[in-house]
């Protein structure tokens, strides 16, 4: 703690202003989050993030990899929805080479998207309902998401860092059935968003702890970069889904939740909402799931692309010829060809910059990360609130650390 005499006059206060540190201790910081406040007795007169405590140069390391070897480090930056930040970096590769996958590969890719949104959401419902004091609500949302993970651990073999996107499709096929499993899940996810629903909505307790609590206009959220739920609460409709569709999220009937006040509250329902219109988009795209397509295109220059099934590697030697040559030498890039390719991550725009070297390693390779972006509009939240309110707009913002120091 560090006291420090101010102008009172210029200030206009009667007290000595007190910096302290909140953080880099996980808890109610969600990650190694250091935010230097400035405070008269508990008014927030300033804060100041201050990231850089994981340093792990993700980027740098991809500039290293081949393509397909840098699918593994996505899973470690949102690692609470790692399959859409698996899925992100394969379509902005194909986006690069040029190449368009199958449509039972959009529809199982858009279903992944969306179960890891509701994925990330619910975890995000259980922590900040544990930051003020909603212990309850942890076990409906947790219980939701260990549903969710159930699901990913049938399709990909892993419960967390899933690993399960490839340039070109997926890791792997689907059991078969599996289909109906996640329409029954997303019925008892339903369940449970309306058990938080009349636990929290109306809640006098949570409306006095999130609303007037860490508001932003929008003006200033447009002027800050922020996306995502986050853009959306503060009055913003702006989702790249429907701005530029891919994946075909076009041929999708859904809504775009948008807040009145950008304040915790907001932020709260609008998230809540999300998850009730990705249960939609994921009832919709199942309708057109058909389990007898091809996962990988057919056609003999796209094999080049992608690597040949892991069962046919380990019994048949021209697949395994076929795994190395794509693993070693494909997909190429052109020399000095760069894309941007975004996409609606769970938290905002997470967009992929890559620049192809002629080879199958990216000459340059760039992430915009929103959690990074997002946490910048911190100081103009609290500014003027209590210390407790920071505590509820950091959890209110939902930021993942591992992909702010990516």
């Amino acid at each position: 703690m560090n006291r420090t005499t101010v102008d009172r006059e210029r200030l206009g206060l009667n007290t000595e202003l007190v910096t302290v540190n909140m953080g880099p201790q996980h808890p109610a910081t969600h990650g190694v989050l250091r935010i230097v406040l400035t405070l008269d007795g508990e008014v927030v007169v300033s804060a100041r993030p201050d990231v850089g405590y994981l340093h792990r140069g993700i980027e740098k390391i991809c500039e290293t990899m081949t393509l397909h070897q840098a699918i593994p480090y996505t899973d470690r930056m949102d690692y609470l929805a790692p399959v859409v930040n698996n899925l992100g970096l394969a379509m902005a590769v194909e986006k690069l080479v040029d190449f368009q996958i199958t449509e039972k590969c959009r529809v199982m890719r858009v279903v992944c998207m969306e179960l890891g949104r509701l994925s990330s959401h619910l975890l995000w419902l259980a922590t900040a309902g544990l930051d003020i004091g909603a212990g309850t609500v942890y076990f409906y949302a947790f219980t939701g998401r260990e549903r969710i993970m159930d699901l990913f651990e049938r399709m990909s073999g892993a419960r967390f860092t899933v690993s399960y996107g490839r340039i070109g499709g997926l890791a792997r096929d689907w059991e078969a059935g599996i289909e109906r499993d996640i329409l029954k899940v997303m019925d008892l996810t339903k369940d449970a968003i309306s058990e938080v629903d009349k636990l929290l909505t109306r809640n006098k307790i949570w409306c006095d702890r999130n609303q007037n609590v860490g508001p932003i206009s929008a003006e200033d959220a447009i002027d800050l970069g922020l996306s995502g739920p986050n853009l959306r609460a503060a009055g913003v409709e702006w989702d790249i889904r429907k701005a530029y569709p891919y994946l075909g999220y076009d041929r999708y009937d859904f809504e775009i939740p948008v807040g009145e006040h950008g304040d915790c509250y907001d932020r709260y329902l609008v998230r809540m909402e999300e998850m009730r219109q990705s249960i939609r988009i994921v009832e919709q795209a199942l309708k057109e799931y058909d389990p007898s397509g091809p996962l990988f295109p057919t056609d003999p220059a796209s094999q080049k692309v992608f690597l040949p099934r892991k069962d046919r590697v380990l019994t048949k030697m021209e697949e395994l010829i076929h795994q190395f040559i794509v693993a070693t030498e494909g997909p190429k890039t052109e020399r000095g060809k760069e894309i941007y390719f975004s996409i609606e991550a769970t938290k905002g725009e997470l967009g992929f910059y890559l620049v192809g070297s002629g080879t199958n390693v990216a000459h340059r390779c760039h992430f915009r990360s929103p959690c990074f972006v997002n946490l910048q509009a911190l100081p103009v939240m609290v500014e003027g609130q209590m210390v407790a309110d920071v505590v509820a707009t950091v959890a209110s913002l939902d930021p993942v650390l591992g992909e702010v120091d990516r």
